[in-house]
């Protein structure tokens, strides 16, 4: 990958003329089933960008509580897009409840924020949302005359679950925001899809948030070693999670939910997680402390480093 980025054909993709960026964008349109594509620094930045082409000034998008959107980017939306989320509880299985979804949307009335785009994540905390309900959401969104977007940061790790095709899962969004870091192993980059009416929009809201680059390619040429040489071997870190879960579940006093992706979550009794976290760190092994640990399997975390974070995690117990 670095040797790929090192060699990158590159021009100013502000301009729209970094032929390695272009490839990357036609590449990933091509693979997903998408008319146009849109290089991003970041998720957040794909995220928002997409919200804000959905949506004007008081608008409304209905999404999840725990979607990445809503908690984790800063409240970006409502900040910096002037968009009301209306946030809904997730199921067990990290769908939302299609009535719900229904019964929040807004009455065509001067008093309700305008209810225009419905959200959706997949992987959402690990969990593989399957095409099924993925074509429920969609035809209630056709019928209420909303606007679609999937975050699909993980959407390779799904499709890999679900023994189906991104291609797949993303069909029928008007808009889906890919990564090509976490799993995929690029340093950064991620990528936008619609119509090409939606990307021309999205470019303005691009520069808007100061997420126009120059010689781009650089970083575009890692996207599209990931795109190439990274997808299949997600089932390796999903098989790497499924062996550190069993491993942990082996230690007493540890609650494990079963993954099934490439996430790992565990309940830390007793408010030890501080002080286990730094046992893990001398350890060698990196977590972020928390009562409900998340740990991530990727690339470059192999077999060896499973075990050694075993053992590390027993060993904190033992004492």
């Amino acid at each position: 990958m670095r040797r790929a980025m090192a060699e990158a054909e590159v021009g100013d993709d502000v301009f729209g003329d970094d032929p390695t960026v272009n490839r990357l964008q036609e590449r990933a349109a091509d693979m997903l089933g998408f008319e146009a594509a849109l290089f991003f620094p970041s998720g957040t930045q794909s995220n928002l960008a997409a919200l804000m082409t959905h949506c004007a000034r008081g608008d409304e998008v209905i999404l999840g509580q725990e979607a990445h959107s809503f908690r984790y980017e800063a409240g970006g939306a409502a900040v910096l897009g002037s968009i009301q989320p209306q946030p809904l509880a997730h199921r067990p299985d990290g769908t939302l409840d299609l009535a719900e979804v229904e019964a929040a949307i807004k009455p065509d009335d001067a008093h309700f924020a305008r209810t225009r785009l419905l959200a959706l994540e997949n992987t959402i905390g690990g969990r593989a949302i399957g095409r099924a309900y993925l074509a429920q959401a969609l035809a209630l969104a056709a019928r209420r005359g909303l606007a679609t977007h999937l975050d699909g940061a993980r959407i390779f790790n799904a499709a890999v679950k679900l023994g189906t095709s991104a291609r797949e899962l993303c069909r029928g969004f008007d808009s889906v925001s890919v990564c090509l870091s976490k799993g995929l192993g690029a340093p950064a980059g991620t990528l936008l899809l619609g119509s090409r009416d939606f990307i021309a929009r999205a470019r303005r809201a691009r520069k808007i948030l100061g997420g126009a680059m120059r010689q781009a390619g650089i970083l575009a040429a890692a996207g599209l070693y990931a795109l190439e040489h990274n997808v299949e071997r997600l089932a390796e870190d999903h098989a790497n999670a499924e062996r550190l879960a069993a491993g942990l579940a082996a230690i007493p006093g540890l609650e494990v939910e079963p993954p099934q992706t490439n996430m790992v979550f565990v309940r830390i009794p007793g408010g030890r997680s501080p002080a286990l976290a730094a046992h893990l760190a001398r350890a060698g092994v990196r977590v972020l402390a928390g009562e409900r640990m998340r740990l991530v399997t990727h690339l470059d975390v192999d077999r060896a480093g499973i075990e050694r974070a075993i053992a590390a995690f027993a060993a904190f117990f033992a004492e």
